[in-house]
């Protein structure tokens, strides 16, 4: 495991109480435990693979479409 695989892995621990690696490995959000297998786009994909988060949790950080 890499340096920065690591740190996601300890830090997802501490926040979350769930590991990094394993929400990665069954596709579902580090931080809410849900299934995380349908994105709005590529770019909330590519978020998934760095973050761990389903759509809703990177909504709430990153705000959903203006008029949702």
């Amino acid at each position: 495991m890499s340096t920065l695989e690591q740190y996601k892995e300890n830090l997802s621990l501490k926040l979350f109480g769930r590991s990094y690696t394993l929400a990665i490995a069954g596709n579902q959000c580090v931080e809410c435990g849900k299934p995380a297998d349908k994105f709005r786009d590529a770019i909330s994909a590519k978020e998934y693979q760095i973050a761990a988060t389903c759509q809703h949790c990177q909504d709430k950080y990153w705000g959903g479409l203006p008029n949702e």
